[in-house]
């Protein structure tokens, strides 16, 4: 089938004019001033809305935990 009625070049690209990525929204944090999401935990501090949500310590240790006894694994 033939497409009766093309569109021209010009309408095509003002049409894709929206499709353009935006870049993300970016917030500081209250607590350490990093750079996060909005709407989403500091994965620096791990506070959302002045309350600890998030113990990071705890998360980068068991991180920590599980890569060295994945590398004693491999051995």
């Amino acid at each position: 089938m033939v497409v009766r009625m093309r569109h021209t070049r010009a309408h095509t690209a003002n049409r894709r004019s929206h499709h353009a990525l935006k870049p993300p929204r970016l917030s500081k944090c209250v607590k350490c001033g990093e750079l996060h999401l909005r709407h989403r935990v500091c994965l620096n501090c791990g506070t959302y809305r002045h309350r600890s949500v998030i113990d990071v310590a705890a998360a980068l240790a068991k991180k920590e935990k599980k890569a060295k006894a994945k590398k004693l694994k491999t051995k």
